[in-house]
């Protein structure tokens, strides 16, 4: 049952009795400003005597006959203040204690000092009520615990909890990390388009949105990857996009169907100059925010000083004791894996082509069992479409993940730019989309056609947001790094 943040009608009409009292006297309620001298944080470093005007919620009121004591709260803590009748003056006092609750917003103007307690506290002169809370935070708001309550009302969550405060901040600090690294690094911002016609670029249910003007289907984007492309294509060296994608699947602790991904592709790299740069950024975020390499993830020490290789179609050969490069018939697949006890029949028949079998395998015999970073390799040309074939063996891509704690964080590879190739990767994928497979890629003709115009050498990558700060801030689910995450 989720923690009482209902409100009473007593307490309602008390607090709207409170409101009209402001007004009275005041002739507004809510005011439109405030002049602050300082934040909360700021004040922090000022010595004992420097005049300050600050501002922020109440979260504690303390009165002791002529004395009161409180604290405000703004994102990056709290503060102290005190309050006596007489320096404030017997009305000021009095309306304070009469009309001020815990959740409203003041400023308040005085100096700083230290109690006999040591505690930085603000010797409040005067004082302004900018705005009246109708609602109050809950009973027990330093440490609200009720999940439900939490990420629905996630600014509760914020004010009450210090961990999940520290973790949102860390959260948009390492967005700021990224954008520094791929800035410094030549890279350019750019935005490409959510509602698309063509659901491609992963494999994915997408979802569909009408367009009432157009009177058409559009889809939300899966992964803004031919966009990208096509940017490369106009001629900028590198590109990345930091935003939303959608995908109508399950919700679990680690999928939801709106995350935060990042893509980026470069001009005249492969993937193996993509492993390099990528590892380095990973490694420069993780210093930065946690101070160390080896961290710890739910109970799982966790390296990243280094990486372990993963030879794909290796592993997988030697787990099903076959080629899989030769793979092609989804049934005899499919028997092949229940006559070798791998997996019941029901539990494959919804997967309708090879890809789509072979990627199932792979992630409840492999991925799983993978918990300190994996750089995993090689993969079959059939699994990624867009993907570039290897010049040795065009049954295989130049292909990378990074793995870890059994996630999936990075998908990179060389990119197709072959449209020959390419419009005969989506004929395939077209075979396996009439078969049933709902996760395969729709062809794209605009794309195909900016292909058919030229493209130099490229490779891009994509980074899960969520899942990777999940790892870095020792959360156990994607709702817990996720300012307001989907609810039922």
């Amino acid at each position: 049952m989720a923690e009482n943040t209902t409100i009473s009608t007593n307490e309602l009409e008390a607090r709207l009795q409170k409101a009209e009292n402001i007004r009275a006297r005041d002739g507004i309620v809510w005011k439109d400003s405030f002049d602050r001298s300082h934040t909360i944080i700021a004040a922090r470093d000022l010595s004992d005597g420097s005049a300050v005007r600050l501002a922020g919620r109440v979260t504690a009121l303390r009165w002791l006959g002529k004395l009161m004591f409180g604290r405000i709260y703004d994102i990056d803590g709290e503060i102290q203040f005190s309050m006596s009748r007489e320096e404030l003056g017997e009305d000021q006092y009095k309306f304070m204690k009469s009309n001020v609750d815990l959740g409203d917003f003041i400023g308040i103007t005085g100096e700083l000092y230290h109690t006999t307690a040591g505690e930085l506290t603000v010797r409040v002169s005067s004082y302004d009520i900018l705005s009246k809370a109708l609602r109050p935070l809950p009973e027990k708001f330093h440490g609200l615990t009720d999940m439900e309550t939490r990420y629905r009302q996630r600014y509760l969550d914020i004010i009450a909890n210090e961990d999940t405060r520290r973790t949102m901040k860390m959260r948009f600090q390492m967005l700021r990390l990224i954008r520094d690294y791929l800035n410094n690094n030549g890279f350019i911002e750019v935005e490409t388009p959510i509602m698309q016609v063509v659901a491609s670029g992963a494999a994915a249910r997408p979802f569909i949105t009408h367009h009432n003007a157009l009177d058409a289907d559009f889809y939300l984007r899966i992964a803004p990857e031919l966009f990208l492309k096509q940017t490369i294509a106009a001629g900028f060296d590198r590109v990345y996009e930091l935003g939303k994608n959608f995908r109508n699947e399950g919700m679990d602790a680690m999928h939801l169907q709106e995350f935060t991904m990042l893509e980026w592709y470069a001009a005249y790299w492969d993937y193996k100059r993509n492993i390099e740069f990528s590892w380095a950024m990973i490694q420069q975020i993780i210093m930065k925010l946690r101070g160390t390499l080896e961290i710890e993830y739910q109970g799982q020490k966790l390296d990243f000083s280094k990486y372990t290789e993963i030879d794909y179609t290796a592993r997988m050969n030697e787990l099903l004791g076959v080629d899989i490069l030769e793979f092609t018939d989804t049934d005899a697949l499919k028997s092949q894996l229940v006559s070798a006890g791998m997996f019941p029949a029901d539990e494959l028949e919804p997967l309708k082509s090879v890809p789509a079998i072979v990627d199932y395998v792979f992630k409840r015999k492999v991925r799983d069992q993978i918990i300190n970073p994996a750089i995993v390799y090689n993969y079959p040309a059939y699994m990624i479409p867009l993907a570039r074939r290897n010049d040795a063996d065009d049954r295989r891509i130049d292909i990378f993940q990074l793995i870890v704690c059994g996630a999936e964080l990075i998908k990179a590879y060389s990119e197709l730019v072959d449209p020959i190739v390419q419009r005969a990767a989506f004929a395939e994928q077209a075979k396996n989309k009439a078969a049933g497979d709902e996760e395969a890629f729709d062809l794209d003709e605009d794309f195909l056609r900016a292909m058919e115009h030229g493209m130099p050498p490229i490779s891009g990558l994509g980074l899960g947001i969520d899942r990777f700060f999940s790892i870095i801030a020792d959360q156990p689910t994607l709702r817990d790094v996720i300012l307001f995450p989907i609810m039922k």
